[in-house]
């Protein structure tokens, strides 16, 4: 089965409506999705920027939040709630992610957890958000996030922020398929899984 990477971070606006949509269509082009969270951060500040383009260009960034309203319509999502603050601090869930992704249920995790930020406008950087966003997943909450304050959960998410500048990163979403070729922005994903099938 051909494969493709998932790149996204869960305070990227365009990453959301792409974590909603990847799984039926990948199994549809039966394509297996392997899901990377990072931060987008480090990516950011090796660009010289300290916030998101969304803030540093005011028009960009009016643009880009209208423009997410509407595909949230075009795919009956919930109505858009832009988060507050902007960008949310993704630090906590992408290590839980990173736990759940390992044991089996990380996948509805990340779709949670867009979904409470984007759908119902929570932060994400709560311990209590994402503890109410486990509950229903695993039977000990707890566990889990010493699980995502552990060495090895913090250095498994810096190895995958530091893998993404590696292959070239620069936003979210990204997919790159299994021959190395990139594509970026939630409108690029049907390209990307022609792409993993086909290879061109």
């Amino acid at each position: 089965m051909s494969t493709i990477n998932f790149w996204f971070d869960f305070a990227s606006g365009y990453s959301y409506p792409a974590m909603m949509r990847i799984a039926p269509l990948a199994a549809q082009a039966g394509v297996a999705v392997r899901f990377r969270p990072f931060l987008l951060g480090p990516i950011f500040k090796a660009q010289g920027w300290d916030t998101s383009p969304f803030n540093l260009y005011p028009a960009k960034g009016r643009h880009a939040w209208r423009d997410l309203e509407r595909v949230c319509a075009d795919l009956a999502l919930p109505p858009l709630r832009r988060p507050e603050p902007f960008p949310q601090w993704s630090l906590l869930p992408a290590r839980v992610a990173l736990v759940g992704l390992a044991e089996g249920w990380g996948e509805e995790f990340c779709r949670l957890v867009f979904h409470a930020e984007f759908a119902e406008g929570r932060r994400i950087d709560e311990v209590a958000t994402i503890s109410g966003i486990l509950a229903p997943l695993t039977p000990d909450p707890e566990r889990v996030l010493a699980a995502a304050r552990s060495p090895p959960a913090k250095a498994k998410l810096r190895e995958q922020t530091q893998e993404a500048e590696q292959r070239g990163l620069f936003g979210a979403p990204t997919f790159i398929t299994a021959d190395g070729e990139l594509f970026w922005g939630n409108d690029r994903l049907e390209r990307a899984l022609t792409w993993a099938v086909r290879g061109r």
